[in-house]
Formats: structure tokens, C-alpha cells, sequence
């Protein structure tokens, strides 16, 4: 699509164009969240897998790495609960 026909759906619609570009990021937080949650588990199954009962521990990189991925899906899931809202008012 050109920019052109983006800007004259968003003037036709304003709310739904908003809305939508909200879905957008609550879509992409829920799943970079979820993906996240799903990575964390399996490198504790690996641990546990190769006999590291006595201490599961997590590298400083991975952790950080996380943390990011989480932080960064959470800022997601709030700018589409903002963008949600304003949409509300136009």
C-alpha cells in the first residue's frame, strides 16, 4: 500500500486505523511475552535434563537478554492499551 491510500483510510476511519495499529502492538507484546516464557522453560528443562538438579542457575546474559524481551512486550502491550484508548476518543 501507498502512503497515499494509507493516509486517506486513516482519514476515513480514524478510530479503526488507530484501533487497528493497537492490535497490532498487543498482538506482537502478547507474543514476543509468551515466547519469551516459552524459552526460559525449555533452557530449565535442558538444565534439569542434563542432571543439574542441585542448582539451576541462568547466565547473566540470558537473564538480561529475558528481561529485555519482557520489558520490551510489556511496553508493547501498554502503548496498545494507550493507543486503544485514544482511539476511544477521536
Amino acid at each position: 500500500m501507498s502512503l497515499q491510500v494509507l493516509w486517506s483510510l486513516f482519514l476515513a476511519h480514524p478510530a479503526g486505523a488507530v484501533n487497528s495499529l493497537a492490535l497490532f502492538f498487543a498482538l506482537a507484546g502478547a507474543w514476543l511475552c509468551l515466547m519469551t516464557r516459552m524459552r526460559e522453560q525449555r533452557g530449565m528443562a535442558r538444565v534439569l535434563a542434563q542432571g543439574g538438579l542441585d542448582e539451576i542457575e541462568v547466565d547473566e546474559r540470558t537473564q538480561r537478554i529475558n528481561r529485555f524481551f519482557y520489558r520490551f512486550g510489556t511496553l508493547s502491550l501498554g502503548v496498545a492499551l494507550l493507543l486503544s484508548w485514544f482511539s476511544t476518543q477521536l
